[in-house]
C-alpha cells in the first residue's frame, strides 16, 4: 500500500500543475542550466526548479492526501553553493551536481532557540515564496548522538520550549525529518530523558505548524525491521506522517527500500522517505567519512505502488561526518570529498 485515502481534487490539481512544470518551462530551464553550469544531466537549476516532475498535492494528514506536489527547493545558501560559485573548470562542473540539487536545511541548538526560529522562518519562507517544498532536519534532542561527533542537544527541561520556538518559524508546508538517530540510539546512553515523549511532542508541534513529519528510524544495517517498527510504534503516528531512513548513511536505495517496506508493513503501511545523498555505490561498512563513495539518486517525490514518499538529500554532501578519517569537525565543508562524491556519481 503506497498511500491511504486520496481525494479527487488531488489528481485534478496535480494534473493542472504538471502541465506547467513538465512542459516548455522545464525544457527552457534545463537548457539554460546546462549552458551556464556545464552539466547536462542535473535536472536542476540555481532557481530551485527541477525536471523531476510532480506527483500530487500534500497535506499534513496521511488520511487526506499524499506528499506535496510542488518541487523541492534548492537552497542557494549552502556551503556547496558557495564553493560552486567560486570554483572553475572541472571542479565547478562537479560541484554543480551538489550545489544545484535540493538538500535539507538542518536546525539544531548550535544557536539559541530564537536564532533557530529565525533561520527556519528564513529558509521555509524562501521555499514557500518560490513555490517549492523545503526539507528541514530537526536535530536537537537531549543526549543527541550519545556524545559522539555530533553530540549535544538541548537540556531535557528546555526541549519542548525549543521545539515550540522553532515550529513558530515554519512557513508553508515543509517536509521535516525528525531527530536523526534518536530512535535507533534509544536507551544506548544516559541523558536521554523521556526520549519517546520528546519525539511525540515534537511531531505534534511541528505538524500543527504545517510540517509533514517523518520520524527518523536509523538505517537498514542498524535495527531489525521488527525492532524499528516497535520503536516507531512507541512514538506513534497520531501526528507524524511516516518515517525516515538512511539519514547521513550510505546503504543503497534498493536495500533501504526493501527494508523500509518490511517496516512499513508492520506500522500500518505508513510511508517513508530515504536519504540518497551519498549512497550511489553503497556502504563499505564505515559510517564516518568513508572514502570512495558516490552521490546517490537525485531527490524527487515518488507516487508508485510502494510506500515510498520521496528520495531526499537529507545529509548535505561535502559536509564532514566528524573529525574522523581525516575529516574536519562535523558539518564543516570538505571540498576534497565533495569532489570525490560528485566524480563517482553515475549521473
Amino acid at each position: 500500500m503506497s498511500r491511504l485515502r486520496r481525494r479527487s481534487r488531488t489528481a485534478a490539481l496535480a494534473a493542472a500543475l504538471a502541465l506547467v512544470t513538465t512542459g516548455a518551462l522545464t525544457a527552457a530551464t534545463l537548457t539554460a542550466q546546462s549552458a551556464t553550469a556545464g552539466v547536462t544531466s542535473l535536472g536542476v537549476t540555481s532557481l530551485g526548479v527541477t525536471s523531476l516532475g510532480v506527483t500530487s498535492l500534500g497535506v499534513t494528514s496521511l488520511e487526506a492526501e499524499p506528499v506535496a506536489a510542488t518541487e523541492l527547493y534548492v537552497d542557494p545558501t549552502t556551503q556547496a553553493h558557495a564553493a560552486w560559485e567560486v570554483a572553475g573548470g572541472t571542479d565547478k562542473d562537479l560541484l554543480a551536481k551538489i550545489a544545484l540539487t535540493p538538500q535539507a536545511y538542518w536546525v539544531g541548538n548550535w544557536a539559541d532557540a530564537d536564532h533557530s526560529r529565525a533561520e527556519v522562518a528564513d529558509y521555509t519562507g524562501r521555499a514557500a515564496a518560490a513555490g517549492r517544498t523545503g526539507v528541514l532536519t530537526v536535530y536537537a534532542i537531549p543526549g543527541r548522538d550519545c556524545g559522539n561527533h555530533s553530540g549535544g542537544g538541548v537540556p531535557e527541561s528546555e526541549y519542548a520550549r525549543w521545539v515550540d520556538t522553532v515550529a513558530a518559524g515554519i512557513e508553508g508546508s515543509p517536509v521535516v525529518v525528525l531527530e536523526p538517530d534518536a530512535l535507533a540510539q534509544l536507551g544506548d546512553c544516559d541523558g536521554q530523558g523521556d526520549r519517546v515523549g520528546y519525539l511525540r511532542y515534537a511531531a505534534a508541534a511541528l505538524t500543527d505548524a504545517g510540517a509533514r513529519v517523518y520520524v527518523d528510524a536509523g538505517h537498514s544495517g542498524w535495527l531489525s525491521p521488527g525492532e524499528a517498527a516497535r520503536r516507531l510504534q512507541l512514538v506513534g503516528f497520531s501526528d507524524a506522517v511516516g518515517f525516515a531512513l538512511n539519514t547521513s548513511n550510505y546503504q543503497t536505495t534498493a536495500a533501504t527500500q526493501a527494508y523500509a517496506e518490511q517496516v512499513s508493513a508492520q506500522v500500518g503501511g505508513r510511508p517513508y522517505v530515504i536519504d540518497t545523498s551519498r549512497n550511489g555505490n553503497g556502504s563499505n561498512g564505515e559510517w564516518c567519512n568513508p572514502r570512495g563513495r558516490a552521490l546517490g539518486e537525485q531527490p524527487r517525490f515518488v507516487d508508485d505502488a510502494t510506500s515510498l514518499d520521496a528520495l531526499l538529500w537529507v545529509k548535505l554532501p561535502g559536509e564532514s561526518d566528524g573529525a574522523c578519517n581525516g575529516g574536519p569537525a562535523a558539518g564543516a565543508w570538505w571540498q576534497e570529498v565533495a569532489l570525490e562524491l560528485a566524480a563517482n556519481a553515475s549521473w
